[in-house]
């Protein structure tokens, strides 16, 4: 039998291929920091979601020696048979106070948390009223549960409006977002989408990842961007990007939906506790979060520097303020060798295309960090002229 489904599967992998689609992965045999190194040598790292640097900060790693002392290695367990600790429940109430929420419950990665969300609050009688660009795990959480569903056009307050006049008949009507969307760049409305939710009786959720540490107040996020904190009724987020870049997710929100996220949610129920060491060294990070102004800072203007330079060397990048800074490519197989020449050149990027992106729109994701020097920018951007006189010639 699998004879002939192994042909079939080499047939897929070789049309991905042929199509400039697939996506290798590279081995790196450093720490995660902005310079890495690659069989190849030593490389500038412009593609890890690390924004604040932290991944490899000597208190962070030092917490985490000190956890595996006191607290072990792993759990073992699920939370509600034996695999809760007291780092876990420090961790959870930090988080809350931080992201000014009243109870968080923490999850093995957000696409978990994601997955856990929709089908333990919302059934046959609800609608999920969901931004287009969401990502995947929202989707995926969103076709896990019986809920109508609905898409609204990215950042379209207009159609998001009129999806959720369609959704009036539901019991409970649930906008869900991306505070910031991970192939743009682009940060959501959220002010405008909470006075929908509040003109419509619709709760929000917000998927915070690619926000929370760095935007915002204190880097508290985009709901505290926006000063909605207080009207975000649910907002999921990563310690695995700006938190210190390693694993685990949460779901910070009203205390009834972390109640019963705690009996119901599949995902939490049935799957292994956070291991210790990421929640001590996640609590680390959110003590160098309350005096990292710095590093805010610094990536502001490193975002800043390599955005200006970029246009000013004809690059078509989507507009914003956001680290996340998409160099258009158009073509994947174009987006992928304009990686490989930025690779030889001593940059590391990465072509993002279909179908993590829509066909006919690859990019090279350009991810700044506070890690970066003002050199480190100039040499990249030098490599992209670069690179891009040889694919013209």
């Amino acid at each position: 039998m699998y004879a002939n489904v192994r042909d079939d599967l080499q047939k897929t992998l070789d049309e991905i291929k042929e199509a400039g689609l697939f996506k290798p992965e590279r081995v790196i045999s450093t720490p995660q920091s902005a310079s890495v190194s690659v069989p190849s040598g030593d490389v500038l790292n412009f593609c890890a979601n690390n924004y604040l640097g932290l991944a490899d900060h000597p208190e962070v790693i030092a917490a985490a020696k000190d956890a595996l002392d006191r607290w072990g290695y792993g759990m073992a367990s699920v939370r509600f048979i034996c695999g809760t600790q007291g780092v876990h429940k420090e961790l959870e109430g930090r988080l809350s106070a931080f992201l000014g929420q009243e109870d968080t419950i923490l999850y093995s990665s957000c696409f978990d948390a994601n997955g856990g969300v929709f089908e333990t609050l919302l059934d046959a009688q609800d609608a999920v009223i969901s931004d287009a660009l969401n990502h995947a795990s929202i989707i995926d959480g969103i076709r896990l549960s019986k809920a109508a569903r609905f898409r609204y056009a990215n950042r379209d307050m207009a159609d998001l409006e009129a999806k959720l006049k369609e959704a009036s008949g539901a019991r409970r009507r649930l906008i869900v977002t991306d505070g910031v969307f991970s192939m743009d760049g682009y940060i959501a409305p959220l002010q405008e989408i909470c006075d929908l939710a509040d003109r419509y009786d619709a709760m929000v959720m917000v998927d915070d990842s690619h926000a929370v540490g760095f935007t915002g107040p204190g880097g508290a996020g985009t709901p505290a961007l926006h000063g909605v904190s207080d009207r975000v009724d649910i907002i999921t987020g990563t310690l695995g990007k700006a938190l210190g870049g390693a694993s685990g997710g949460y779901v910070a929100a009203r205390a009834e939906i972390v109640a019963l996220l705690r009996q119901r949610s599949r995902p939490y129920l049935f799957s292994n506790s956070l291991a210790p060491v990421i929640a001590a060294a996640s609590l680390k990070v959110l003590d160098l979060l309350e005096s990292a102004g710095d590093l805010r800072e610094k990536l502001a203007a490193n975002t800043t520097l390599f955005r200006t330079r970029m246009t000013e060397a004809g690059f078509e990048i989507l507009p914003g303020e956001h680290p996340i800074a998409p160099v258009m490519i158009g073509d994947a197989a174009e987006a992928a060798r304009m990686a490989e020449l930025l690779l030889e050149r001593g940059v590391y990027v990465i072509g993002f295309s279909y179908p993590v992106v829509p066909m006919g729109a690859a990019r090279i994701r350009v991810q700044l960090s506070a890690a970066h020097s003002t050199e480190d920018i100039e040499k990249t951007v030098a490599a992209f002229v670069d690179a891009r006189a040889e694919m013209r010639a």
